[in-house]
């Protein structure tokens, strides 16, 4: 492991300083990120990831607390008078094989980075060390959240019910985003990101031979007329003006080519905009599964997982997180993305406990960094650490770090 960059607290700083430090600073956050990407972790597992970053919290001689078994929560200037400001990054990988072709790649086999916590981890390391450097400067109390399982694992729950937003006024957070420029944000009013919840579907009929029809009661004919009804909850159910999905994504009823099977498993995805379409959406789901199964006679198993809730900015903090995107990415700053994004984020559990705001910024650049989140060949873009640092440091009132002055270079 790198030996991490040890910040040395100093008011009189001048102008050449400061620079170096900052490109020290930079450096060390991008090696930390390629670090993090060869040996990422999954949900609730991420025992080498948060022992990294406590080391690395430990050359800043920054004090930190575990929370949960693999959260670290580390405060600065915890003596400030003004308001306490948290920031958090997730930390936890997916069970995907990477395919992209870099030289940092993961190691562990089916398991990659590919949604980017590891940027997000850099970034708030690198503003950890960046605020130290400023300490006696910050006019309140800042606390950097390290969270695991962010990737359905609940993990901002967990840290909450542990004590995590205890003293805290207001929270910050971020999501890269492939499908906007580099340069570019949203950061709304009300709902960014949508709720969402999984839906399990099990129809068990009277399997036979493919012969004799009349003698079976056929579960996979019945699964495709759920499938086939279910398109309508959207379509005709709920009205235009709420933005939801339900997506049928599986659909699994192994058998042989002349043997009708006895049962099929219907799986998929719900998302909504706000929280009040949940109910009225899983009535439907299972009404109409319920209602085909009647009519083909065929007996229905019906399971709804709730997940997270949608994330909703508060309008103050969202106003101070779009004023920080104005000043550092430029007066075209603003992404015509339209929103909710209808992907789903942990974060939503703060936002129902704490006012504050969450941004997607995006990174393409031309046709690079283009690749979704969660697929194979996803690859974060390192040039986005040095402007996320500048936007906290903003949010949290620290000194702007030389980043803050090359925001025309980055103007969408």
């Amino acid at each position: 492991m790198a030996k991490p960059i040890k910040v040395i607290k100093n008011q009189t700083n001048t102008p050449e300083d400061s620079e170096k430090l900052w490109s020290e600073i930079t450096r060390q956050a991008t090696g930390l990120r390629h670090l993090l990407h060869r040996q990422p972790e999954l949900t609730w597992q991420e025992a080498k990831t948060s022992q990294t970053i406590r080391h690395y919290l430990d050359s800043l001689q920054i004090p930190w607390r575990k929370c949960e078994q693999f959260g670290t929560l580390a405060t600065l200037a915890p003596e400030a008078s003004g308001t306490h400001i948290a920031l958090r990054g997730d930390i936890d990988a997916l069970p995907i094989q990477e395919e992209a072709a870099v030289s940092y790649a993961s190691n562990t086999p089916g398991c990659m980075h590919a949604c980017g916590h590891d940027g997000h981890t850099a970034a708030l390391w690198a503003t950890a060390a960046w605020l130290k450097a400023h300490e006696d400067q910050l006019p309140g109390p800042v606390t950097l959240i390290f969270q695991p399982a962010e990737e359905g694992g609940h993990g901002a729950k967990a840290l909450i019910d542990a004590g995590a937003l205890n003293g805290i006024d207001c929270i910050y957070g971020w999501h890269n985003w492939p499908a906007i420029p580099f340069g570019q944000a949203v950061c709304p009013n009300g709902t960014v990101m949508a709720g969402n919840g999984t839906f399990h579907i099990r129809v068990r009929g009277q399997g036979g031979h493919a012969s004799q029809p009349e003698l079976c009661r056929d579960p996979l004919l019945a699964g495709a007329a759920m499938v086939l009804n279910l398109q309508q909850i959207i379509s005709r159910r709920i009205a235009p003006q709420d933005a939801a999905v339900v997506s049928v994504c599986s659909f699994k009823a192994e058998s042989a080519a002349t043997v009708i099977p006895e049962q099929a498993l219907i799986e998929g995805s719900i998302r909504l905009s706000k929280p009040e379409l949940r109910q009225p959406i899983n009535q439907l789901i299972e009404q109409i599964c319920q209602d085909t199964a009647r009519s083909y006679g065929v007996e229905v198993e019906i399971e709804i997982r709730p997940r997270y809730e949608a994330t909703i900015n508060h309008p103050k903090a969202a106003a101070n997180f779009r004023q920080a995107l104005q000043d550092h990415l430029g007066d075209n700053w603003q992404s015509n993305t339209p929103t909710p994004i209808m992907a789903s984020e942990d974060f939503s559990y703060y936002l129902q406990q704490t006012p504050g705001a969450f941004a997607l910024i995006g990174m393409a650049e031309d046709d690079a960094f283009t690749k979704p989140c969660h697929s194979p060949l996803y690859q974060f873009n390192d040039r986005l650490l040095p402007k996320v640092v500048a936007l906290f440091a903003s949010l949290t009132g620290a000194p702007l770090p030389p980043e803050s002055k090359l925001c025309a270079s980055s103007k969408g």
